[in-house]
């Protein structure tokens, strides 16, 4: 499967915005966007007006690079969010949210989505006591999120015993045990991504 291999920087700052794809370097004086708050390349410094269309695609791409997806993965997920009753763009951001790499994260168990993803393909993780390596893995209310027995001696989930987390509303989080539960289906406002799914549906519908 392709996957983007260029420096994660350059897309925050094509989006104009931090999309926080480095972890604790987002946080810090390091980070490229407010070292160079312009897009990359040698036109990056122009003005341009944005068409309708180009502002839809943006906020596509935008969405991708948050959630760490190719176009063939969020396309699919994007129809199947169609196919939903409800709202497509709310289901589509409640279908990016509940993929088992986002879920990790959010009980921050990684420090980044891509961090989250690493660690999930190499199997530090159980749903419901069975071992899920798939970052793709759409998690529903009930499921147990865990660390893996023998993960727990790393330094990586040491440290994480040491902090205070704190994780959306519709999880729940047991630092000391290194789990966290799924307590509901994530409603729109509970979701705090910067992006306006509507122009997504609209980039789509054409």
């Amino acid at each position: 499967m392709a996957r983007y291999t260029d420096a994660n920087c350059r897309l925050c700052r094509r989006e104009g915005q931090k999309l926080f794809l480095k972890g604790e370097r987002c946080y810090s004086g390091k980070c490229a966007l407010e070292k160079r708050n312009y897009a990359p390349g040698q036109h990056g410094q122009s003005r341009k007006k944005t068409s309708d269309y180009g502002l839809q695609l943006r906020e596509k791409q935008k969405a991708k690079r948050f959630y760490g997806l190719q176009e063939t993965q969020f396309r699919n997920l994007f129809d199947k969010a169609d196919k939903k009753q409800g709202k497509t763009g709310d289901n589509l951001l409640i279908l990016l949210e509940t993929r088992m790499d986002n879920v990790v994260f959010r009980l921050g168990f990684a420090s980044s989505r891509k961090e989250a993803r690493q660690l999930v393909v190499h199997g530090h993780f159980t749903v419901n006591g069975k071992k899920v390596t798939a970052p793709s893995a759409e998690v529903k209310p009930g499921d147990v999120i865990k660390v893996k027995e023998k993960s727990t001696n790393s330094p990586k989930f040491k440290e994480i015993k040491e902090m205070t987390i704190t994780v959306p509303a519709w999880l729940a989080v047991d630092v000391d045990k290194l789990e966290g539960k799924v307590l509901a289906v994530p409603t729109r406002d509970q979701i705090d991504t910067p992006v306006a799914e509507h122009l997504i549906v609209e980039l789509y519908s054409k």
